[in-house]
């Protein structure tokens, strides 16, 4: 099993979502955060300095089994993809057990995906 949890642009997000669907991943977690990327500006307006560092962006969680990670990935990247800095990122880790807690399913059992 791998957890999966990329950052995406916010205005990206209802196509990750989507796409994600698509590839039979319907259960997922999802946050608003702001990061700062290397990218540094500042913004005046009307006089006043303003600063445009952090950027809103949307985090999205879930584990699947081994055999969904590659279509999973590659919904997140086709539908996240514009081609400009700051699209985001992925991040792929080992989970090492689930258990479902209504059921007691152990292991690959225990998540919805097939």
């Amino acid at each position: 099993m791998k957890k999966v949890e990329a950052i995406v642009r916010k205005t990206k997000f209802e196509e990750v979502r989507a796409a994600l669907h698509e590839a039979d991943i319907d259960f997922l977690s999802w946050w608003e955060v702001k990061g700062q990327g290397t990218a540094r500006q500042g913004l005046i307006f009307r006089g006043i300095a303003y600063d445009v560092n952090s950027v809103a962006r949307m985090y999205i969680s879930f584990v699947v089994r081994d055999i969904n990670v590659e279509k999973s990935v590659n919904a997140i990247l086709e539908s996240a993809y514009t081609g400009e800095s700051g699209d985001g990122r992925i991040f792929i880790s080992e989970i090492e057990q689930s258990i479902r807690i209504r059921t007691k399913d152990k292991g690959d059992e225990s998540l919805y995906n097939k």
